[in-house]
């Protein structure tokens, strides 16, 4: 890649276009979205039917479409009598099927690669997911590069494909581009992601602003953003629940900045719902139509204009130092626009869970002037009046 700025990387769609074009005939039953997932919050699996109806009714209540299984559902993981396709014995499946279908939500079920691998055994599971109804498999802990593990990715898309399920590899290399020839490849981790926060203190404001010039270049990243517990640096421990060294608006803007089509929510439901910011997790997209790289440069802050049909959405985030901004607004057309935005609160750098809510309207080309204190972010849409 050449620019101008490192901005121009970020826009650029280079190394998905290197890719063959679309093989899967008909893609239209791939659908991207907002997942809740039951792991990350307690750090240790409560693996039981009432936990995973929770997580059910969480995505149902914030207008999701989907909800992510984690490990430990068909019990021991990583053995050789482990069986991808029998639920644990405390799981009643057949209920938990029947509970999300009528909460209108899908589910997706993880897996250990080499539970997976052993005698094929993703080609039978993958039958049975089908039947289930199950939207896709989140695939975990390959841990490898090599040609025969990239043939086994490739194999493994193929095949879920095959039975219209989608594929989120953890554990994984970085995106190749892949995805533009199977899309039902829809993401993938190969970053550090929030998930470290657990036990790490490396979740930092500068290494958040940092991947979207870096990792994000390649593609998909599933960073599981969405951490609720917001903390100073000075306050942040390691613990469970997780704490986020970051604002609110910090963790709201992630959603717009990160590309993941499958964007995994990490927190639990107590900690969000009703919550400041818990709205905008309501409308935000995650897949767009255009890209427009603001500002920013490696390490310090990031702003981004991304385009869903009629709507702009605005994200921006800062390292340990606060910023003031004007973000021009010349990508819009001529006309009236209302912008509904969360910015950090006056005092959110010593009580980052804090945020201010505001709308107005102005005029397209009229420049918007933002504020994020130190470990902040901002977050906006900007619709057609």
């Amino acid at each position: 890649m050449i620019g101008d700025n490192p901005g121009r990387f970020i826009e650029s769609e280079i190394v998905q276009s290197l890719n063959p074009p679309c093989a899967i005939e008909d893609p239209t039953w791939i659908k991207p979205g907002l997942c809740a997932w039951d792991h990350w919050w307690s750090g240790e699996v409560k693996m039981e039917t009432a936990v995973i109806k929770e997580y059910i009714d969480f995505a149902a209540a914030q207008g999701w479409p989907y909800m992510l299984i984690d490990w430990q559902w068909y019990g021991p993981f990583n053995q050789a009598q482990a069986d991808i396709t029998k639920p644990a014995s405390q799981i009643n499946m057949p209920e938990i099927l029947d509970y999300a279908r009528k909460k209108n939500v899908r589910l997706w079920l993880w897996l250990y690669s080499t539970d997976a691998n052993r005698n094929n055994a993703f080609e039978k599971a993958f039958e049975l997911y089908e039947r289930w109804g199950i939207a896709g498999v989140k695939i975990d802990f390959m841990d490898r590069d090599d040609q025969e593990m990239v043939n086994w990715y490739h194999k493994v898309i193929k095949k879920a494909a095959e039975h219209r399920l989608m594929v989120n590899f953890h554990g994984a290399y970085k995106p190749d581009g892949i995805e533009r020839t199977y899309p039902n490849m829809i993401t993938r981790e190969g970053v550090l992601g929030e998930e470290y926060a657990k036990f790490s203190d490396r979740i930092i404001p500068t290494h958040n602003v940092t991947l979207p010039f870096t990792r994000m270049l390649a593609g998909p990243m599933d960073y599981t953003p969405g951490g609720f517990l917001n903390v100073s640096a000075a306050q942040f421990k390691k613990q469970s629940p997780t704490m986020i060294m970051n604002t609110r608006c910090a963790e709201l803007a992630k959603f717009i900045l990160y590309e993941s089509p499958l964007t995994v929510f990490c927190d639990h439901p107590k900690h969000v719902l009703g919550q400041p910011g818990s709205d905008f997790l309501q409308i935000v997209p995650t897949v767009w139509d255009d890209t427009r790289f603001i500002d920013g440069y490696p390490g310090e802050f990031i702003v981004m204009a991304k385009r869903s049909e009629t709507n702009w959405f605005i994200g921006a985030m800062t390292n340990n130092m606060a910023r003031t901004i004007t973000i021009p607004t010349n990508f819009l057309p001529t006309g009236k626009y209302v912008l509904e935005y969360w910015q950090d609160a006056k005092d959110a750098a010593t009580t980052p869970t804090k945020l201010d809510k505001e709308t107005l309207v102005f005029e397209a080309g009229k420049s918007i002037k933002i504020s994020m204190v130190n470990g902040g972010g901002y977050a906006a849409v900007i619709k057609p009046q």
